[in-house]
């Protein structure tokens, strides 16, 4: 699903020179999932900057969404960013349901997964999409059918205005489109061109599943990495946005989460839990497959 990337190597051990595939859960769904705890403004103040968490390339992992959850209700954000590759994964049905009952407000925005999810709803199927892939694509499409309509309606990026940071633009991959890779190692001038005429001062983009903050000429770019699969240290990678930039990594019990993802019905949720919860592949060796596929 990358047009000029590598996506994450499904479901072989090796690294593949791939387009993304990347595959939801059952828990009880608690009504309006409450982020913020309760306070009173004459005991903790007006908050003096806009707090925003990105979240993004869940892919379906409710257990590492529930662990970030769980940090989040201790820092109170005002805000949440969806950002894309929320699809396809082993437990995408929850985990959509848990985002939609938080109780600040969420913004949401599309990645390739969703694309290709669509695309299979709608009765076609994107050549993008190698066919090892498109059994965990059509299975997803299914688990989230009747909300169409909502994932439709994503935009593809999103911009807000935050405290100490300035106007921040949220998209999945590259402010012009949801596929294109770029890492921490892309030489800058190959990406300025992807950049220029970009009014914000901080983007803020997904789809590697590592997180990076580099500047690309005069605009701060953050990757936010990915919660539901990682490359790199084991966990759940996502964002804490104002009054500046904090890469966070959540821990959580691994073996209970693959543990969860096994009872699904997603096609292949054994390897799901050893290769993108247990044993991801390491930084080091996804670096070097972005390198060789990316533009």
């Amino acid at each position: 699903m990358l047009n000029t990337a590598v996506a994450a190597p499904i479901p072989s051990a090796s690294v593949r020179m791939a387009t993304i595939a990347k595959p939801g859960f059952l828990l009880h769904v608690r009504m309006a999932y409450r982020l913020s705890r309760p306070r009173s403004d004459s005991m903790y103040g007006i908050l003096p900057h806009m707090r925003v968490a990105a979240l993004f390339d869940i892919h379906g992992n409710l257990p590492a969404l529930e662990a970030v959850l769980e940090d989040l209700r201790d820092v109170r954000v005002d805000r949440v960013v969806v950002g894309g590759d929320l699809l396809p994964g082993p437990m995408a049905r929850e985990t959509l349901i848990l985002l939609l009952n938080l109780d600040v407000p969420v913004e949401w925005i599309y990645g390739n997964g969703e694309v290709a999810v669509l695309e299979r709803m709608a009765g076609s199927e994107s050549a993008k999409v190698p066919e090892q892939y498109r059994p965990a694509i059509a299975w997803t499409a299914e688990q989230v059918r009747d909300h169409e309509k909502l994932i439709r309606a994503w935009p593809m990026t999103v911009r807000l205005e935050i405290d100490g940071l300035g106007s921040a633009l949220f998209c999945h991959a590259t402010p012009r489109n949801e596929d294109e890779a770029f890492t921490r190692l892309t030489p800058e001038d190959r990406l300025l061109p992807v950049f220029d005429g970009v009014d914000a001062a901080v983007v803020v983009c997904g789809h590697t599943h590592m997180q990076f903050d580099r500047a690309i000429g005069r605009t701060r770019v953050v990757n936010a990495g990915s919660i539901g699969m990682p490359f790199g240290e084991p966990g759940a990678d996502w964002l804490l946005l104002g009054p500046d930039v904090q890469l966070k990594h959540t821990i959580y019990d691994l073996n209970a989460a693959a543990e969860r993802i096994r009872k699904t019905t997603f096609p292949w949720p054994n390897d799901f839990a050893e290769q993108y919860l247990l044993h991801p592949p390491s930084e080091k060796a996804m670096l070097e497959a972005f390198t060789r596929a990316s533009f």
